[in-house]
């Protein structure tokens, strides 16, 4: 009963196969490789159109190196204010893009007001030397919270972007549980909906370690080759990246994947949602994330059997979605997860 974070999950066996075929051998270095330029095109193919892709090896250094690539002196970068490139990456997208800020822009169910990021953006003009200038735009695709933005969302957000030139990035950390809960394509997803640069995740999805930095307008990727390098992402035997996400595709794993996650938490948000016990739904989520309610003798006695899960803080918009008797916990299923696991956490409520 692992619902700890999809970051506990091993690695998918075919996966895990695909990089012991590569693990002999000998092959050019530094993403020169035919495996290299192999995925490179299947990631073209998947957005339908040519992309610029760079591996990294995780999703705080796609974040931080994409939206290091279009900053500016005095940048300002607009995000969801529990996003979590300002909550949970330790300064990294300041510290790789120069001292350029990060400034939040609330919204209800972890997703950026429409009207409050035009605000935001125009507290900051372009001649106001002393405040900074507006430089990017970040969404997170999945939300910290488990929420999904729906394309015409997507849309709103890039509109309002594009009027002051500032390029909008995706932290798809999460990409194919959003993108599997829309019943979407990659396309409509991203570069259809006017984003420009995406970190694409496939770490928390099955691979072992597998991030890229996706740019659908390859033009706009001219610098980073030097800023990958200069961050020490520029890994030596890339063919390693490249075999995970060459695995990945194939067949359309990684959506299968996806939909396998997303399913396990649909079982825990149906039991959650209909227990008369000790839980109820914190908040409607469409992704593989789940926020209950839960009594803490409940939330004690699932622990005791062996259930891992994070407390998570109460949102400081609702204080009062929880009682003294009561803990907010956050549950996150992966492709690892068995309904055996998730009918063992129910019952451990309805105990």
């Amino acid at each position: 009963m692992f619902f700890a974070s999809d970051n506990w999950a091993g690695a998918h066996k075919s996966i895990a196969e695909r990089l012991l075929m590569e693990s002999t051998g000998f092959a050019a270095a530094y993403g020169a490789g035919d495996l290299d330029r192999k995925v490179e095109a299947r990631f073209s193919e998947i957005f339908e159109r040519e992309v610029s892709i760079f591996f990294v090896a995780t999703g705080t250094a796609a974040n931080s190196l994409a939206l290091a690539s279009v900053q500016r002196p005095g940048g300002i970068t607009f995000c969801h204010s529990g996003a979590h490139v300002i909550e949970d990456e330790c300064g990294a997208p300041e510290f790789f893009s120069g001292a350029a800020r990060l400034v939040a822009v609330d919204g209800e169910a972890g997703k950026i007001d429409p009207a409050k990021l035009s605000a935001k953006i125009a507290s900051f003009p372009e001649d106001a030397v002393r405040h900074g200038r507006a430089s990017a735009v970040t969404i997170s695709q999945t939300t910290e919270i488990g929420t999904v933005y729906s394309l015409p969302e997507i849309g709103e957000i890039a509109a309002i972007s594009r009027k002051r030139n500032l390029p909008l990035h995706m932290d798809g950390a999460r990409f194919a549980n959003a993108l599997v809960a829309l019943g979407a394509s990659p396309a409509e997803m991203t570069w259809k909906r006017g984003v420009d640069m995406l970190s694409f995740g496939g770490t928390k999805n099955g691979c072992w370690c597998a991030e890229a930095i996706v740019f659908f307008n390859p033009d706009q990727a001219r610098e980073m080759p030097f800023i990958r390098k200069r961050a020490a992402q520029l890994f030596s035997k890339s063919r390693f990246i490249a075999a995970q996400f060459d695995a990945y595709f194939e067949n359309g794993l990684w959506l299968d994947l996806a939909r396998h996650s997303n399913g396990m938490a649909d079982r825990l948000r149906a039991g959650i949602g209909t227990s008369n016990y000790s839980a109820r739904l914190a908040w409607p989520t469409a992704s593989n994330e789940v926020f209950a309610v839960v009594n803490k003798s409940a939330a004690k006695t699932a622990e005791e059997k062996g259930a891992k899960f994070y407390e998570w803080p109460v949102p400081a918009a609702a204080p009062e979605l929880v009682s003294e008797s009561e803990t907010l916990i956050r549950l996150v299923t992966s492709f690892a997860t068995t309904e055996a696991d998730v009918d063992g956490f129910l019952k451990c409520l309805a105990a």
